[in-house]
């Protein structure tokens, strides 16, 4: 199966369609404004026991040991075109809630390709057992983009190339991240190419 993996970040409400798309770490002033619905970075790969898994990360630059961020306004949005039209044939929706008498945190996933239910949810910091091989994880996690951004000034800079493959900017920094392990096959119908992307927007 073959996967293509895009990402989003919707800065208006969703069924608006002025909206723009991008994904950074707080490298533009408008997102930095709202990092929850703040895309950072967007995974998907298929693991050699036919799981799709798929990682939105957010909130990006977070010092290590600092609170995740949790929006229960932010709708969360992982969406699968599995025939090749474009057209998100699966969306997973994806909410942050708390029970404000314990000061827990959850997270609310619908609509997950093989999960036992449509509503799967659970605290966040812990594996969440969707049933049937589902499993879907949100909390922080150290952020796992490498990217030199010192040896990236250094080179348009001077026009060498400087960069440095042991020297990583983003590390010691966390984001806080949906990870959802869900049926590759499922998830892929008929098709035999996945589009994957990811959006965020305030509801």
């Amino acid at each position: 199966m073959k996967l293509v993996a895009a990402l989003g970040f919707a800065a208006a409400m969703l069924l608006l369609n002025d909206g723009v798309q991008a994904a950074d770490h707080n490298e533009a002033p408008g997102t930095q404004m709202d990092p929850a619905a703040d895309i950072a970075d967007f995974y998907a790969w298929e693991t050699a026991d036919d799981k799709l898994v798929a990682a939105v990360t957010f909130a990006g630059l977070t010092e290590a040991g600092a609170d995740p961020t949790y929006d229960p306004d932010v709708l969360y949005g992982i969406h699968i075109d599995n025939n090749d039209d474009n057209v998100a044939d699966i969306d997973i929706w994806c909410r942050f809630g708390t029970n404000m008498a314990q000061d827990v945190w959850g997270v609310q996933c619908l609509n997950v390709p093989g999960a036992a239910d449509a509503d799967t949810n659970g605290e966040v910091g812990a594996p969440i057992d969707g049933g049937n091989g589902t499993m879907i994880f949100a909390g922080p996690r150290e952020d796992p983009f490498f990217f030199d951004f010192e040896g990236f000034v250094n080179t348009t800079m001077t026009g060498d190339l400087m960069f440095d493959p042991a020297r990583d900017s983003f590390a010691g920094t966390n984001v806080t991240a949906i990870v959802i392990e869900m049926d590759a096959l499922v998830a892929a119908g008929e098709g035999t190419t996945l589009q994957i992307w990811a959006t965020t927007g305030r509801i």
